[in-house]
């Protein structure tokens, strides 16, 4: 009996004990099951931190900016000639609608305030006319100018008998694009003695280091081999910004030392860019005061400089094939001014008007068109490397104007 009582004990510890063992596996087994998942989330969501990581540190190291001049708010990260294909200029298909929303900030002022009053008008009287006056006079585009447009309006409302308020603004729109439209010969970049060399001259602030990058790289994608010159040997960081825009365009730069004499940096460079079989030679020169007689007598050096350094080895002299002159649109009238101090000193062939996308006086081109009489050659309306645009009467006119009232202050 007690020998059974014992085998029965066994057995039921037997199959306790399994059940038990069973029990633990199953749990064990469904801890296992549930941490794996988690396990594996984890590990994905760091290699995903990992690869953001990674990509951010990527695009951080290729972002570029725009290098300035001195009055710049960011500069541009070094890169690679052998990125450079990727920031080259693009062809717009709609180059009219890019410098249309460049100047939105002009349409916003003056041009805003000529359509809500022609709007507002059913008919031409001696009331508007007075209200278009002041309006002129008072907008960025100067006293003469204004004067000119109140004109070349009024001659055109007596002869036609116009009454309609809309036919006034064809009126001025007609006047502004003869305004514009100045007489010159287009750019010839491919001069038979070559290579085609400019200088950048300018105050200081004005964007020369930026626009010269820029044209680089409108030269470049075009194939024309760029050699870009550090002539601002006083600015600092001048030629460490010029350099980074070499790299970032694919060009080479001739850079001279600290402080050296920019007229022999700019021989020396235009005499490399010769031998070397350059087609183009874009120099900065250091930015100066309109008003120091001294410094802009420099400009007459430089100029010397680089015609010497055209004119070795051949029969006749060759002066600097074009003289651009760099302005500031955020300064409005004071833009005018410059251009009329450096005239007097230079013979400049051109103006670039730049940072019209940030101020509400680009109405000042035509001040500078009708007084100067000398042509615009490239816009800046953007940060963007194809923001530097080649200047067209016509294409400036119809995005400052556009062909209506109603249509005037529409992006």
């Amino acid at each position: 009996m007690a020998i059974e009582l014992l085998v029965v004990l066994a057995v039921v510890v037997l199959v306790a004990g399994g059940w038990l063992i069973r029990q633990r596996v199953g749990r064990r087994a469904a801890l296992e099951g549930n941490r794996r998942p988690a396990l594996e989330d984890r590990s994905d969501a760091t290699r995903v931190r990992r690869s953001t990581t990674t990509a951010s540190s990527t695009d951080a190291a290729v972002k570029p900016g725009d290098a300035e001049d001195s009055s710049a708010s960011t500069t541009p990260t070094t890169l690679g000639a052998a990125s450079s294909a990727a920031h080259r200029p693009t062809p717009d298909p709609s180059p009219t609608q890019r410098i249309r929303s460049g100047l939105r900030k002009t349409r916003g002022g003056f041009v805003a305030r000529l359509a809500d009053l022609l709007r507002s008008r059913p008919q031409v009287d001696a009331q508007l006319r007075d209200d278009i006056e002041e309006i002129l006079l008072t907008a960025d585009i100067g006293a003469r100018t204004a004067d000119h447009l109140l004109e070349a309006i009024g001659e055109q409302l007596d002869r036609d008998s116009i009454t309609d308020p809309s036919a006034v603004w064809t009126a001025l729109h007609r006047a502004a694009a003869e305004v514009l439209d100045v007489p010159a010969p287009a750019l010839d970049v491919e001069p038979r003695c070559g290579p085609y060399v400019v200088l950048m001259i300018g105050v200081n602030g004005v964007g020369k280091t930026t626009t010269l990058g820029k044209l680089a790289a409108r030269h470049q994608a075009d194939g024309r081999r760029v050699l870009l010159v550090a002539g601002d040997t006083f600015r600092a960081a001048a030629s460490e910004q010029l350099d980074v825009w070499a790299q970032r365009v694919g060009c080479d730069i001739h850079q001279g030392t600290a402080g050296s004499d920019p007229s022999s940096v700019i021989y020396e460079g235009i005499a490399r860019a010769r031998r070397e079989g350059h087609d183009v030679v874009l120099c900065d020169t250091a930015g100066r005061l309109h008003t120091r007689k001294e410094l802009m007598d420099e400009l007459q050096k430089i100029r010397r400089s680089a015609s010497k350094a055209l004119s070795a080895d051949r029969e006749a002299p060759v002066d600097p094939h074009d003289i651009f002159l760099v302005l500031d649109a955020t300064i409005g009238q004071n833009a005018l001014a410059q251009a009329r101090m450096f005239k007097d000193t230079v013979a400049f062939t051109g103006l670039v008007v730049t940072k019209l996308d940030g101020t509400a006086k680009g109405g000042v081109v035509l001040g500078i068109c009708h007084e100067l009489q000398l042509p615009v050659r490239f816009i800046g309306v953007g940060e963007q490397l194809d923001d530097l645009r080649p200047f067209d009467a016509e294409a400036f006119c119809d995005a400052l104007l556009a062909r209506s009232p109603d249509e005037a202050t529409q992006l």
